[in-house]
């Protein structure tokens, strides 16, 4: 079996998992929620590597505590109507089971006290919301990663969601989001169906990213995501690759190839690419056969490290002439097939320039008598 490497035609683009931190109430922007009020001070160091829930911003909590005591005031009032009300009840009971109050006496008693233990609820929500809020004043780090600069100095006021404080970006694992065209997708599911091509159990294809030097970074990954639908502005779904990144080595904003490992062909043909050549009517190889050089129109599919997978024009069996092309001038011409344990002309023991001709023994001189 021959693995399967599909290239993909445009390069990925590496992302972060980012968490923006921004001063807003509920439904803010990914990070948590945040409070508005005056940035009292910036608690860590700019580009700094963070760990998750340790701050970096303290925001003035001063009037978030007031609020936090008149909740808890707000409480203490609520519970205190909805004892009274759940004692008047309890009297109204017997009341009105000896027929000595009137069944809506009784009611408008059960009544109160069911709405006193409803305001009791709010009240404590409200509580509840107010220390949330006071909580939110310090201003936590929702994942470990790197900051980046301060977007607000000590003293500023913080209005509500647009205002962003930092950014923390994830390094470890790191991602990266690439397209698969349709086109892509669908050749890979025919070939799957007709046994040509056997994918990977529940689609677990290892990534590989090569950089833009051709290097390919050391540490494979795992597809992590693949999009069902299709972008109608590029026509390809997004897929998303988790890389394990500990060194840093991979860095955000590059572009990068990925390769996706993993699939297989059965009893798949393969050729050096140094073999194939360009036609007119497309790519073809030369084959050995009586000793002579015949092309063979072929169509190919992926890469595989070095060579050419085949998938039609070739049988098992078939002889592909590979080097020496140059020499071959015409489809038919006559090909002689070198030793290649010969050594190279020039070489010790070798043909070279100035070597004398090896002379057969009937070109001996007569033994002299």
């Amino acid at each position: 079996m021959s693995p399967l490497r599909p290239r993909l035609p445009r390069a990925a683009l590496l992302t972060l998992s980012a968490a923006v931190l921004a001063a807003c109430g509920p439904g803010g922007p990914p990070g948590g929620h945040r409070v508005a009020g005056i940035v009292m001070k910036r608690n860590y160091e700019e580009g700094a590597t963070v760990r998750a829930g340790q701050s970096l911003f303290t925001i003035d909590p001063v009037p978030f505590q007031a609020v936090v005591a008149r909740a808890e005031a707000d409480v203490a009032a609520a519970e205190a109507r909805q004892a009274s009300a759940s004692r008047n009840a309890k009297r109204m009971k017997p009341l009105f089971d000896a027929k000595a109050a009137s069944q809506r006496d009784y009611d408008e008693a059960v009544s109160a006290d069911e709405v006193a233990a409803a305001d009791v609820k709010s009240a404590k929500a409200r509580l509840v919301e107010a220390n949330l809020n006071l909580e939110y004043t310090r201003v936590e780090a929702p994942i470990s990663g790197v900051t980046s600069r301060a977007l607000k100095s000590d003293g500023s006021l913080i209005a509500g969601p647009a205002d962003l404080l930092t950014t923390v970006s994830q390094f470890d694992p790191i991602y990266v989001n690439f397209g698969l065209t349709e086109t892509e997708q669908s050749k890979l599911r025919q070939e799957a169906a007709a046994g040509k091509l056997v994918l990977p159990k529940d689609g677990r294809f290892e990534i590989a990213i090569r950089f833009e030097d051709g290097r390919v970074y050391a540490r494979p990954g795992r597809l992590a995501f693949t999009d069902t639908r299709v972008n109608a502005q590029t026509g390809t779904s997004d897929a998303r690759a988790e890389i394990p990144n500990p060194a840093g080595e991979v860095r955000p904003g590059q572009f990068v190839r990925v390769v996706l490992k993993g699939a297989q062909r059965p009893n798949a043909i393969a050729v050096p690419q140094r073999a194939v050549l360009e036609s007119p009517q497309g790519k073809m190889v030369y084959l050995f056969a009586d000793n002579k050089a015949m092309p063979r129109p072929i169509t190919v599919g992926d890469w595989t490290g070095s060579d050419w997978i085949v998938t039609s024009g070739l049988n098992a069996g078939d002889k592909v002439i590979v080097d020496g092309l140059a020499k071959i001038f015409f489809p038919g011409a006559p090909v002689q097939v070198g030793d290649p344990n010969a050594p190279p002309p020039g070489a010790p023991g070798g043909p070279g320039k100035g070597a004398p001709p090896k002379k057969d023994a009937k070109d001996a001189p007569p033994p002299k008598k």
